[in-house]
């Protein structure tokens, strides 16, 4: 499967628990966003659900369970997350953009998206993987506008390129409208990286009326996460992408797919659809849908799924490694975030989140030190995918 990617406070999903859901949703907040002159203006009935809920163990001790990955500032030009929101600019009415995420996480993420109606960030009652996260999104939008075209995004990928992204997801969303097939974007492979899902494309897909920049293909199959070996199989034969986790599709078809593959998925959004107390309905009926990825439940079985491959850079950013690249260069292949002092040290990555203090390195070398207030991480950079196994041993106020 690709990285598709709570504890519990008690928060209501509404922002506004009393209001119905109609009017927690007003047909209109044009007054309170402005477009970009330079772009087209966004469709009414195009929605955006973007996922960001998720463990905060990848980068301890900077993430925490209530300030995981996307809530962070790791490059100095605004959180993941708020990254996320503004490349739907022009694209995605921001009324329309609704934001899954769990109770620990809900007041930080309302904080960091204050450009959106507070009414549109949702806490899931409990933690349930993604098919079930995407189904609540589905039956929120399909309460609103059943005619919707949808895309479901992580917040956690970093993506610099906004024209390019903005071109591609357009392509996905006229694909979505004019066919019958669950759209997905596809990575380009650098490298034959195995902690990653593929999808496996065919033929070229026709699609009348669309006239798309970036061609759409039929998908063979998704591939689960291969061995090193077999990832450079993969990538020697060509047509396969990294799955990212980005998904476009009309909520005709989505739920005619559910209902064929997912019915326990497909009778919750049909429940939302109905209620007169949304809130309610899924307090009382989330918490008992199967925990399943929505690769497994859906995207693996659906009769038609299609494949564009991104033009834009795209990063997941999934370790301190990761992030070292576009950290400042110290030199002897050290990287930080902060000024540092060495000598005889090679190879290491520095990110000092405390400001008055200073970190200085004697003869060390492949580290990860990482400074936070209350915390001090020094790991071999070789294990950086380990660092999440902390979580199992350290005090449970420090997670």
């Amino acid at each position: 499967m690709g990285k598709t990617a709570g504890k519990s406070k008690s928060y209501s999903l509404l922002a506004k628990p009393n209001l119905r859901f109609w009017e927690a949703f007003p047909a209109s907040r044009n007054d309170s966003y402005s477009y970009s002159p330079t772009r087209m203006p966004a469709s009414q009935d195009t929605y955006a659900l973007i996922l960001a809920g998720g463990s905060g163990t990848r980068f301890w001790p900077l993430s925490r369970n209530d300030k995981p990955k996307q809530l962070l500032d790791l490059f100095g030009n605004g959180t993941l997350l708020e990254q996320t929101i503004n490349r739907l600019e022009g694209l995605v009415p921001f009324e329309n953009i609704l934001i899954l995420t769990n109770s620990l996480q809900a007041d930080a993420v309302r904080g960091i998206a204050s450009m959106l109606p507070a009414e549109n960030i949702f806490a899931e009652p409990a933690k349930r993987d993604t098919a079930p996260a995407v189904a609540l999104g589905i039956g929120l939008v399909a309460a609103r506008n059943p005619d919707a075209v949808m895309m479901v995004l992580p917040s956690d990928q970093l993506i610099k390129d906004t024209a390019a992204y903005q071109s591609v997801m357009r392509d996905a969303l006229e694909v979505a409208e004019k066919s019958d097939g669950l759209v997905t974007i596809g990575i380009r492979p650098t490298w034959p990286c195995p902690s990653y899902g593929y999808i496996e494309r065919g033929e070229s897909a026709a699609i009348s009326g669309a006239n798309c920049a970036h061609a759409p293909f039929e998908v063979k199959r998704f591939r689960e996460k291969p061995d090193p070996k077999l990832a450079e199989q993969f990538l020697a034969e060509g047509g396969f992408s990294w799955n990212a986790g980005m998904f476009v599709w009309s909520l005709h078809t989505v739920i005619e797919e559910l209902a064929l593959h997912a019915p326990e998925l497909a009778a919750f959004v049909s429940e939302i659809r109905r209620s007169k107390d949304i809130v309610a309905t899924v307090a009382a009926q989330f918490p008992k849908l199967t925990p399943i990825s929505i690769d497994y439940a859906l995207m693996e079985n659906a009769a038609r799924v299609l494949n564009i491959e991104a033009t834009f850079d795209w990063d997941d950013v999934g370790s301190w490694v990761s992030i070292a690249k576009y950290l400042d260069d110290a030199g002897n292949e050290n990287r930080f975030n902060q000024k540092v002092s060495e000598i005889d040290s090679r190879n290491n990555i520095v990110f000092n989140a405390t400001p008055g203090t200073h970190i200085a390195l004697l003869g060390v070398e492949d580290l990860i030190v990482v400074k936070t207030g209350d915390s001090i991480l020094i790991a071999n950079r070789n294990q950086a995918d380990a660092i999440k196994k902390l979580a199992d041993i350290l005090p449970a106020a420090l997670l």
